[in-house]
């Protein structure tokens, strides 16, 4: 457990040195009155754009801007990048409306799970109600196959770990 604890502590540390600049300073807001919620976070970050047009075409904007609280897996444009070519394009169509936000739901977890909480914890259950799975391996935190790449990244409803790849539910 003790190991575990040092892991996470050495990710969020090292999470640090690569914070993107639109979070720095974010942090301290809070403190001073008005934060924004996960969507404005996240839409204001720029490494986010997939996963913002994906929240609004699967029309999931105000559960998202709703109090929570709300732990939030969310993808960069990269982790996007990296499914089939066309994959995005065709999850944006109306059709797919429900099959995108299956998908975007299976990202969240009701709840603020902060990063010293994941040494307690080997899954949770998403919002889609499928479980995901939740590891140290090598020092990185595993959400199923994504890995933690910047982790606690507060806002006024919950908090956002940014991942790696996009997760699938089954």
């Amino acid at each position: 457990m003790l190991n575990k604890f040092i892991a996470v502590l050495s990710l969020m540390v090292a999470s640090l040195a690569f914070m993107p600049a639109a979070f720095a300073g974010h942090h301290n807001e809070g403190d001073h009155g008005m934060k924004k919620d996960i969507v404005d976070v996240a839409a204001e970050n720029g490494s986010f754009n997939t996963l913002v047009a994906a929240i609004k075409a699967a029309g999931l904007v105000d559960t998202l801007k709703s109090e929570g609280p709300f732990t939030v897996f969310a993808p960069t444009d990269e982790a996007f990048a990296k499914l089939p070519e066309g994959t995005v394009e065709m999850l944006l169509e109306p059709e797919n409306k429900d099959k995108l936000a299956s998908i975007l739901t299976y990202h969240v977890v009701s709840g603020k799970v902060m990063s010293t909480d994941v040494v307690k914890i080997d899954s949770a259950t998403s919002v889609q109600g499928e479980m995901l799975m939740v590891e140290v391996v090598d020092g990185n935190v595993m959400i199923n196959n994504a890995k933690v790449i910047m982790a606690d990244v507060k806002a006024s409803n919950g908090v956002i770990h940014v991942i790696d790849t996009v997760l699938m539910p089954k």
